[in-house]
């Protein structure tokens, strides 16, 4: 017990205390003025890159779409972000006296550990950058990613985010973007089923049909080909159904089939035609 109190008062009296807290208070002092100055380069660099991406994209001969540039933009601020994170972080380590560099020029397994557990990372970062570059998604688009569909609110470095109809916020990691089905590029088709007896009067429906046509506002309803009757179908169980189909600009096609139906069924009901219930 005496050689152990003797053990640690030896420490004690050969520890230069007021040189390991000045030791301490600069590398405090260092660590926060270069946050400091960091996060006065973030806020600066926030604020170029915005008015970059508000101004000069804009006045150019050939404007980019505003989806395009939400998504380019959002790109170039987590790239800046990251780039930071890491300067900050080298740093940091650095400041309290840890050698970075011969670290990850000597640590071989450690680093070999390290590049195995990056894969994913690295993954989400080639395969967000190829989305990007191919254009297959940006935001606003209304997508479909495996079992997840909704609409684009954020396309990042890491990970895609997509709001579904019922307001759910799914977060996608880029590398498990494989099949994406984009709804907002071409024009959506909007099919009505008309159920109808094997015996009714077809031509009159028919003709019921086209002057509700007639009547469309075909500008205001966002229809870019007006309706036309595609013919009579068998769906699964047996019902005869007559088809008519219209496209629509992208996410309006969900609105015009329900239009379009109850304006087909009115019509018909006022014509006298009795339908299947």
């Amino acid at each position: 017990m005496n050689s152990l109190n003797t053990f640690f008062k030896n420490i004690l009296f050969k520890v230069n205390w007021e040189d390991l807290a000045q030791h301490v208070l600069s590398v405090i002092t260092q660590l926060i003025l270069l946050t400091v100055v960091l996060l006065l380069i973030n806020w600066i660099g926030k604020k170029v890159i915005r008015h970059i991406f508000k101004s000069n994209l804009r006045i150019r001969k050939n404007p980019i779409p505003q989806n395009k540039i939400d998504t380019i933009y959002t790109i170039v601020l987590n790239i800046f972000r990251y780039v930071l994170l890491f300067f900050w972080i080298y740093a940091l380590l650095s400041a309290i006296g840890i050698p970075v560099g011969t670290l990850i020029a000597g640590a071989g397994i450690f680093s070999l550990a390290i590049g195995l557990g990056a894969q994913g990372f690295v993954s989400d970062m080639v395969n967000g950058f190829f989305i990007l570059l191919e254009q297959q998604i940006s935001v606003g688009d209304l997508i479909k990613v495996n079992d997840i569909e909704g609409t684009v609110t954020y396309v990042g470095i890491r990970t895609t985010q997509i709001k579904s109809f019922d307001g759910t916020l799914n977060f996608i990691p880029n590398r498990n973007i494989t099949v994406v089905s984009n709804k907002s590029r071409n024009d959506m088709q909007a099919l009505i089923d008309i159920p109808v007896y094997s015996n009714s009067p077809f031509e009159e429906i028919k003709k019921v049909i086209r002057e509700v046509n007639a009547e469309l506002n075909i500008k205001s309803l966002q229809i870019t080909k007006a309706p036309t009757v595609l013919g009579f179908s068998n769906l699964n169980d047996g019902t005869i159904v007559l088809q008519i189909n219209a496209f629509t600009k992208p996410g309006s096609q969900y609105a015009v089939k329900n239009l379009l139906l109850r304006k087909y069924l009115v019509a018909l009901n006022e014509a006298g035609i009795e339908l299947p219930k």
